[in-house]
């Protein structure tokens, strides 16, 4: 899966390069957003929007979102060059959630370097990653497959609907890393990776589905695929975030002890609050509830997850995610090397060390 991702990454930033180009000037946003009713500022609009998206882009991410797609849709028989821009719509998406995510989690660090809010303010970040919830939408607009008008209207319709909850999982995350004596259960917790997470994966699956004319069963299996695996996939994320700050991963490109620092409710700490003794549970619950940790917090913290044995609990629910989201993948007939593919990738956002 790393070849493929490789192998379409540039092509894909070419595509974002039309939706968004790296300098903005009067003749794109005319072609774009129609005649100014007075008088566009390109400058401007170079600082707000095409600076903060390509800073972000040029720091990494493997545009796995935007892969993921284009292998769906070779599998669903379909040239995948001739739907490039449409592969953009969930990596435009996901990379605006980020943004607004770091602000409204305080983050400092982001893909290794200070989160976007830091080098060009609250405001700016806010309206850049907002802009990035309906840039894409216009791609389907300007329809560059050709596609009926029925598939478009459905394409809309389940953006809407996924968009949706994806707030809703948002919301939920946010009022429990807020609210610390919040007791959040497991399932709990996995539907909100399902919402926040999981419906950028259905985005991928189901557009797929959708613009290539596919039954409606098929893009049930593809969703169900997909969602299964970006909810794996976030809780990677989360056991990333505990062994890189352990020292036991790669440079995972956020802050040391991020998720403990933020009071996150991730399925470790659900875990180890259930699992651990009362006074083990009761001074975990302490540090991740404070305003501010230090270092030695942090790494106390973690350590009781360590020993609440959490780590091996969310890689094993991971895994057993990432099998259920195979299984999915006997309802839709693909051929062999797409199959192949879509089995190696709920393998690879489990054992990425990045």
């Amino acid at each position: 899966m790393r070849e493929t991702l490789a192998e379409w990454r540039p092509a894909i930033d070419e595509a974002i390069a039309d939706i968004v180009p790296r300098e903005i000037d009067a003749e794109y946003l005319e072609s774009f957003f129609g005649e100014p009713t007075y008088e566009y500022d390109p400058e401007g609009i170079q600082r707000a929007l095409a600076d903060p998206l390509w800073e972000l882009l040029d720091r990494g991410g493997k545009r796995w979102r935007a892969v993921l797609f284009l292998v769906f849709v070779e599998g669903f028989g379909e040239d995948p060059a001739e739907y490039l821009p449409y592969a953009c719509i969930p990596e435009i998406l996901h990379n605006g959630t980020i943004i607004v995510d770091d602000v409204e989690d305080e983050a400092s660090i982001r893909r290794g370097e200070p989160a976007l809010h830091h080098l060009y303010g609250r405001d700016i970040a806010l309206n850049a990653g907002n802009a990035m919830y309906f840039l894409p939408l216009k791609i389907v607009t300007e329809n560059p497959a050709g596609v009926s008008a029925e598939q478009r209207l459905a394409a809309y319709e389940m953006l809407m609907d996924e968009l949706n909850r994806t707030h809703l999982g948002q919301g939920m995350d946010i009022r429990w890393h807020n609210q610390g004596e919040v007791r959040v259960t497991p399932d709990q917790y996995l539907e909100m990776c399902a919402c926040k997470t999981g419906c950028l994966g259905r985005i991928v699956a189901r557009l797929a589905a959708i613009i290539t004319d596919q039954p409606s069963e098929v893009e049930e299996a593809v969703a169900r695929y997909a969602e299964l695996t970006a909810v794996a996939f976030q809780i990677g994320d989360d056991i990333l975030d505990v062994e890189n700050s352990l020292g036991r991963a790669g440079d995972f490109g956020k802050e040391f002890g991020n998720d403990v620092r933020e009071g996150k409710k991730t399925l470790l700490v659900i875990h180890a609050l259930e699992e651990s003794a009362p006074e083990a549970a009761a001074r975990l619950s302490e540090i991740l509830g404070a305003d501010e940790n230090t270092d030695e917090e942090v790494l106390e913290a973690l350590s009781l997850l360590e020993e609440a044995g959490s780590i091996e609990y969310a890689r094993n629910r991971a895994l057993e995610l990432a099998a259920r989201a195979r299984d999915e993948l006997e309802t839709v007939e693909f051929d062999d090397e797409t199959d192949r593919k879509l089995r190696e990738f709920t393998e690879f956002v489990i054992e990425r060390d990045v």
